[in-house]
């Protein structure tokens, strides 16, 4: 049975060094743990910058020699990891969920579904699939599971597993709203398409805002069969049957 895994962290904000430091433990953590996939939460490794001046000035282009120094200081051997960023090509800033394992990029999704604060970044249009541990996956970000059809191009991809790197860190009255809505939301999406669901987020509390996640895993039933409190960082590893 694949053994899958996510990061409920806290949020780092244009720190890289911090977020990176920080994964690597997390990294160690999964490992130990016998995980073949780890999630991480959107925009984890510069924070979910949206601003346009912020996310330009800390975008990474997946080819440059910057994100070549990323990938060197991460371990070579150890599960495949999903890892939220601002991603730059061409001139033009993306919400990316990068694929990578042992210390090489492997692909990437960029945010399909974009809230209209996030204008600074350019849609994606793409749809791809991975393999970790023997199982099929897909990605879809935060406000991706709010619309049917980004879920089911993961599914007709043969995927049999959506995840879901999400940053729900809000300004408190939208955040206890949105609390105990995220869940259903997927669930929904679980149903529609017969997959499983992982999703990572942040927690903590910032200047007003609050992040609750969840950081949970759905079957196909939409039912939530683990998942981490809400209020702490942790590592929630689930075992597929």
């Amino acid at each position: 049975m694949p053994r899958i895994a996510a990061a409920q962290t806290p949020e780092f904000r244009e720190d890289v060094d911090a977020a990176l430091a920080y994964a690597l433990t997390v990294i160690a953590e999964a490992t130990a743990q016998g995980a073949e996939l780890l999630v991480f939460p959107e925009g984890y490794l510069q924070g979910y910058l949206t601003e346009e001046g912020a996310a330009r000035r800390h975008a990474l282009n997946l080819t440059s020699p910057p994100f070549a120094a990323l990938l060197a200081r991460l371990p070579a051997t150890g599960p495949t990891i999903v890892l939220g960023l601002i991603e730059e090509e061409h001139g033009a800033l993306f919400n990316t969920a990068a694929v990578l394992r042992d210390g090489k990029l492997v692909g990437r999704y960029r945010k399909t579904h974009l809230l209209p604060g996030e204008a600074c970044f350019t849609p994606g249009t793409a749809a791809p699939a991975f393999e970790a541990g023997g199982v099929r996956f897909g990605i879809n970000i935060c406000y991706d599971t709010n619309f049917a059809d980004t879920a089911r191009a993961v599914a007709a991809t043969g995927a049999a597993l959506l995840v879901c790197p999400a940053n729900n860190m809000m300004a408190r009255p939208t955040a206890e709203h949105w609390r105990d809505r995220h869940n259903p939301a997927r669930a929904d999406r679980c149903r529609e398409t017969g997959l499983w669901l992982i999703s990572a987020d942040v927690t903590g509390e910032r200047e007003g805002r609050i992040a609750w996640g969840p950081t949970a895993v759905l079957n196909p039933q939409g039912e939530v069969v683990a998942q981490l409190p809400l209020d702490q960082p942790g590592l929630l590893v689930f075992e597929v049957p």
